[in-house]
């Protein structure tokens, strides 16, 4: 029995209530017992010379023979994977060598090839570092080219015909590319169904970010099956608003109120933050939209004309920042903060 099914693999993201990129890492590490048994197969495939059932390619006597059950033990416990045989007994697998029961001293390396981006110089290196040996450019190309399709088909799953909330945010990160440290953006978007489940939908890289940028993951989105989301929630990214009204002019947007405390204390001296801050609780912790536009306006009679930047980014994005107040108590903990996605 194959440690995961086909249909867990589309699943494992949807089940696994990840909350940070260090979730992310560990659920793919779920993966892995599907990853060996797909680079076993691409070693006997190399070594072999000829793809499964391209008999016109065939060089040799030798041929596949089925396979043998095998428990082998890594870092998340026991697992069972199934190890492909060759007819004449001369397949000597690299990744899980014969007799090899412990394998998780690899287990990390495996899924560093994932965050590296599987290029065939790292995992080279990768494998050097765990064997010892030289792998050929021909064998790691035939095993990325089996692993990719996997990541492929959860990226372009569909998706529900309609979320209750959608929470973008994005987690900032520093990569090595073309031998240089540049910062790049994952933006995660994390749906709750209508029965109150959590999915992650898609996470995409962005440098330029920009209208256009999310109006592509959107548009993506209702691709994907997606017809209505009732509630967005956002910290005030670039173009979101504009992007969300084109693809989905019925949602409401929801700012994110802890990003918008941040951004606004940026600019307040260390000697003010902690009266800046306990001024601005009563807006967000009001009882009703109009209360807290009487808090606002209190606020901004006090502060503004000693940070006019400040106070003119709660009344630019009010409309968006006060949503949440449309909604019973109970809502409104979950959609005022893009935090709660990651609880």
């Amino acid at each position: 029995m194959n440690f995961f099914t086909d249909e867990q693999i589309k699943q494992f993201i949807k089940e696994g209530n990840l909350k940070t990129a260090q979730d992310v890492q560990n659920a793919l590490k779920e993966m892995f017992g599907k990853t060996l048994e797909t680079m076993l197969k691409s070693e006997l495939e190399n070594q072999l010379g000829y793809s499964k059932y391209d008999y016109k390619n065939k060089q040799t006597d030798n041929s596949r023979n089925g396979y043998t059950k095998k428990k082998i033990l890594t870092d998340s416990g026991e697992m069972d994977i199934q190890i492909p045989r060759d007819r004449k007994g001369e397949f000597e697998p690299i990744v899980v060598k014969k007799n090899q029961r412990d394998v998780s001293s690899i287990e990390d390396q495996v899924i560093s090839m994932y965050a590296k981006g599987m290029t065939v110089r790292d995992i080279q290196n990768h494998l050097q570092n765990i064997y010892g040996i030289e792998a050929s450019a021909a064998l790691i190309s035939d095993i990325t080219n089996k692993i990719y399709p996997l990541i492929k088909e959860w990226q372009n799953r569909p998706l529900q015909t309609v979320y209750a909330a959608v929470f973008i945010d994005a987690i900032h990160y520093k990569v090595r590319q073309n031998s240089q440290i540049v910062k790049k953006a994952a933006y995660m978007a994390i749906g709750i169904d209508l029965d109150g489940r959590k999915d992650v939908l898609g996470i995409w890289i962005g440098e330029n970010e920009s209208a256009k940028f999310w109006l592509n993951i959107l548009n993506e989105l209702k691709t994907r099956g997606v017809q209505d989301i009732l509630i967005i929630c956002t910290d005030n990214l670039s173009g979101i608003s504009d992007s969300i009204a084109a693809s989905f002019p019925k949602t409401d947007i929801q700012k994110c109120i802890v990003h918008q405390i941040r951004n606004s204390t940026k600019y307040v001296s260390y000697k003010d933050l902690k009266s800046f801050t306990a001024d601005l609780k009563p807006i967000y912790q009001a009882s009703s939209e109009d209360n807290a536009r009487y808090q606002l306006d209190n606020f901004a009679s006090k502060w503004e004309a000693k940070y006019p930047v400040s106070v003119k980014a709660w009344q630019k994005n009010w409309d968006e920042l006060v949503t949440f107040f449309k909604y019973p108590s109970e809502i409104r903990r979950i959609i005022y903060t893009t935090f709660y996605a990651s609880v």
